[in-house]
């Protein structure tokens, strides 16, 4: 299928790693232009390689999301640099998966800083670009989201990802009469550079190998495996392309199933 994403102009938000680099590189290879967004200039220019070898405009911008000033900048720089903005995907956001502290010992700042990064840098994200897009008639913003919002366990990592799920249905109903469609993707645990650390550390914690927490994780999905960053961002490609214009407002879960849970 031909997902008709050639000569679209995209802005990535935590794409110097993980998810965020998985789908700036599928959006290139699809023919798109990709601005990396993320704060550590270093590592943008190390992703900045990966995405240029398909032959599109990749530009880079160290960006704060925390910071609303920054972030108007940063879609203003990039309109110069590309010509405009068509896609948005919100990914930069501190990754989920290490120890949940009860409730007793839980910070108010653990969620402050978590509403802060990816509710409202999120939203920050959203706000700047949608006047591009209305002002083109077609735009596409994709958050990605989490299956903590479907599960119990992780206080913060609920509250985080319901919220954005929240925010997804409000921006879809406004912004579905400019031709701008908003959707969101549940990942679950999913395999990317951050993984042989995040399970060494779990094992050790639980006295067990890193290889039997890898198997715990596995034997919860329903097709018996983790997915990785890049089968993520192929259902990400796909809700970022015209071909999607049938899906606005809802979320749509990219962790390979979650055994014994039906949603409907």
């Amino acid at each position: 299928m031909d997902l008709e994403l050639k000569g679209k102009r995209a802005v990535v938000t935590g794409g110097s790693r993980g998810i965020g680099l998985a789908v700036a590189d599928r959006l290139a290879a699809e023919g798109s232009s990709v601005a990396l967004v993320a704060r550590d200039r270093v590592a943008l220019d190390k992703a900045a390689e990966q995405v240029a070898r398909h032959g599109t405009a990749v530009f880079v911008r160290p960006t704060d999301t925390r910071d609303d000033g920054d972030v108007r900048a940063m879609v203003e720089d990039v309109v110069a640099a590309l010509g405009g903005v068509d896609i948005l995907v919100n990914a930069a956001a501190e990754p989920a998966g290490g120890p949940v502290p009860p409730l007793a010992e839980l910070p108010d700042d653990a969620l402050r800083a978590e509403v802060e990064t990816k509710v409202l840098g999120y939203l920050r994200c959203a706000r700047a670009v949608a006047p591009h897009m209305s002002a083109g008639g077609w735009g596409r913003i994709v958050s990605v989201s989490g299956l903590a919002a479907r599960l119990t366990g992780s206080i913060v990592g609920s509250i985080r990802n319901v919220a954005v799920v929240a925010m997804t249905k409000n921006l879809a109903d406004e912004l579905g009469p400019s031709g701008i469609t908003v959707t969101a993707v549940h990942p679950g645990t999913t395999v990317t550079e951050r993984i042989p650390e995040l399970f060494a550390g779990m094992a050790e914690r639980a006295g067990v190998t890193a290889e039997d927490i890898a198997a715990r994780f596995a034997a919860s999905t329903s097709i018996g495996r983790l997915i990785t960053a890049e089968e993520v961002a192929d259902v990400v490609a796909f809700l970022a392309s015209p071909r999607s214009v049938a899906i606005t407002g809802d979320a749509i879960p990219v962790g390979g199933g979650s055994r014994g849970t039906i949603h409907y």
